[in-house]
C-alpha cells in the first residue's frame, strides 16, 4: 500500500514539474487563437458591389452624397430627386478576364408628388467557355455561359425641401449553365443638404433580404451512395440530389459626405468622402474630387478601399464632357480609369441623355 502511494506521490510530483517547465517556456500569446476575421468571400452575389457609372467610379467610389445623376439609383437613391428632368443613363465596364458589367439606369421625376422614380439594370455578362471534365480535360465541345443579373425599381422623396429618401427592391439572379439562384433584396438611403452651402451628408443601407442559393439539373446524380456495393451487393445506381449550401448578399453600408466649393457661376471644386462598413470586409474609407470649368468639362479623381490591410483596387482617374444637342437635350459623356494593381485596370464609358 506505501509502494503505490509513493508511486502515486511520484507521478504528480513529477507531472507538475512538467506543467511548471512548459508554463515557464511557452507564451500564452504564442498559442492564442486568432480573432482577426475580415469575413472576406462570406457573401454571394459579388457582382451587387462592382461600382456603377464613369463619374463615381473616376471619383473613387466617392459618390453617397453627391448622387446626382441615374447612377444614384446604385450609390444613393434618394439622390434622384436631385434629377428635375426625365434622364436616361448607360454604362459599359470592360471588367475581368474578358467580362463585361452593362447598366442602364432611367430617372423619372413625378413633380406633382415631389417625388421621382427609377429603374435599374445590371448585367455581368462571364461569356461562353467550353465544358471541361476529368477525361476530357480539352473539352467536350459543349460550352456554357454564366450570368449575374440585377433589376431594380426605386422611389425617392422630398420629406423637405433639404432631406430626402429612397426606398428600392431588387430581383437579383445568378445563372451558371444550367444552375440557377434568385432573390429579392431591398435599398434604403437617405441625402440631408445641410445649412452650411455646398455641404451634403447621406447615408444607404443595400441589399438587404434573405439568402441565396444554387439549384438545378446538374446537381442531380447516380451513384453508389455508401460504397458500400462490393460488401452488400446493394444498388450502384442511386439518384441522389446534391445539395447546395445558402450564403448572404452582401449588405453594404455607407456613410458619405460631400462639400462643392463655386468658383464663380461656371467653375467649381467638389470633394467627397465615403465611410463603408460591408458585411462581407473589413471597414474602409474612399476619396474623391471633381473639378467643373464652364459647365461643361469635368476632371476626376480618387482612391479606393484606404484603410484596408489589403486591397486590389485603389487609384481612379477619369473626365467628362456635358452639352446640348438639338437645343432640347443634355448629352453627357463620362469616362474612368480604375487601377487594380495585380488585376490590371478596369475602364468604364458612361454615356448620359436628358431633356432639357
Amino acid at each position: 500500500m506505501c509502494y503505490m502511494s509513493r508511486n502515486i506521490l511520484l507521478f504528480y510530483l513529477t507531472a507538475a514539474s512538467l506543467i511548471n517547465i512548459v508554463n515557464a517556456q511557452v507564451d500564452p500569446e504564442d498559442i492564442a487563437y486568432e480573432t482577426d476575421v475580415t469575413r472576406r468571400g462570406s457573401t454571394a452575389g459579388a457582382m451587387l458591389e462592382i461600382g456603377v457609372g464613369a463619374r463615381a467610379e473616376a471619383m473613387g467610389g466617392a459618390f453617397v452624397a453627391i448622387a446626382e445623376d441615374p447612377s444614384a439609383l446604385y450609390w444613393n437613391p434618394a439622390g434622384i430627386t436631385k434629377i428635375k428632368k426625365l434622364s436616361l443613363q448607360i454604362t459599359k465596364t470592360n471588367w475581368f478576364v474578358d467580362t463585361y458589367f452593362n447598366v442602364v439606369d432611367l430617372v423619372i421625376p413625378v413633380r406633382s408628388s415631389r417625388s421621382t422614380l427609377g429603374l435599374h439594370l445590371a448585367a455581368l455578362d462571364y461569356g461562353e467557355n467550353p465544358v471541361r471534365t476529368v477525361f476530357r480535360p480539352e473539352g467536350t465541345g459543349e460550352y456554357y455561359s454564366a450570368m449575374d443579373l440585377c433589376v431594380g425599381l426605386y422611389w425617392a422623396y422630398f420629406i423637405t425641401p433639404n432631406v430626402s429618401v429612397g426606398l428600392g427592391a431588387k430581383y437579383f439572379s445568378q445563372r451558371i449553365w444550367h444552375e440557377s439562384g434568385s432573390t429579392i433584396v431591398s435599398d434604403v438611403s437617405i441625402l440631408f443638404n445641410t445649412p452650411i452651402k455646398g455641404l451634403r451628408l447621406a447615408g444607404t443601407i443595400n441589399n438587404l433580404g434573405p439568402e441565396f442559393k444554387l439549384d438545378g439539373r446538374d446537381l442531380t446524380r447516380s451513384m453508389d451512395v455508401d460504397g458500400r456495393t462490393d460488401d452488400y451487393f446493394n444498388i450502384n445506381n442511386v439518384p441522389i440530389q446534391l445539395k447546395t449550401e445558402k450564403y448572404p448578399l452582401p449588405v453594404l453600408f455607407r456613410f458619405g459626405l460631400a462639400y462643392e466649393l463655386e468658383l464663380g457661376k461656371k467653375n467649381s471644386i467638389q470633394s467627397s468622402l465615403n465611410f463603408n462598413h460591408p458585411s462581407n470586409n473589413v471597414e474602409t474609407v474612399d476619396i474623391g474630387i471633381e473639378v467643373k470649368l464652364m459647365k461643361a468639362y469635368y476632371l476626376r479623381a480618387g482612391y479606393h478601399s484606404l484603410g484596408a490591410d489589403y486591397a486590389a483596387d485603389g487609384l481612379t482617374l477619369g473626365g467628362g464632357l456635358k452639352y446640348r444637342i438639338f437645343h432640347s437635350m443634355n448629352l453627357t459623356v463620362d469616362y474612368a480609369w480604375s487601377d487594380w494593381t495585380i488585376l490590371s485596370s478596369v475602364s468604364r464609358l458612361t454615356i448620359g441623355i436628358s431633356s432639357n
